[in-house]
């Protein structure tokens, strides 16, 4: 498998070190950003395959980030990872252009499966 790298806009540094060992441990390099704005710049700026988005951020909120991002261009694959798991989150989500969806908690048995289903690479 190619050497694959993703950015991780996620603000809980909790999260952000279990999605970062789980990925590094599949191979997978990481960029972290701990807010919307950084993500936003990073996102412009920096080499990788995939965004794993966290929605509530402490800046902007997720869907503003992924809003911005597409009108600026990045066509990269997006996955929100988010605790919104209300009835239609999902739905709401895909269609502001993530291209895929992963509730938290994270299940680290199943997050580079869901992945993979969303990047094909």
């Amino acid at each position: 498998m190619t050497q694959l790298t993703a950015l991780i806009i996620e603000d809980n540094l909790d999260n952000m070190e279990l999605i970062s060992f789980i990925l590094r441990a599949n191979n997978i390099d990481v960029i972290p950003a701990f807010d919307g704005l950084t993500g936003l710049a990073s996102a412009k700026q920096c080499e990788y395959d995939f965004i794993l988005l966290d929605i509530q951020l402490p800046d902007i909120s997720g869907f503003e980030v992924i809003k911005r991002m597409r009108a600026q261009g990045v066509n990269k694959p997006v996955i929100a990872v988010t605790s919104y798991a209300m009835c239609g989150d999902r739905q709401l989500l895909l269609a502001s252009g993530c291209d895929g969806y992963i509730e938290k908690p994270i299940n680290p048995e199943l997050i580079i499966s869901q992945i993979m289903q969303v990047v094909k690479i």
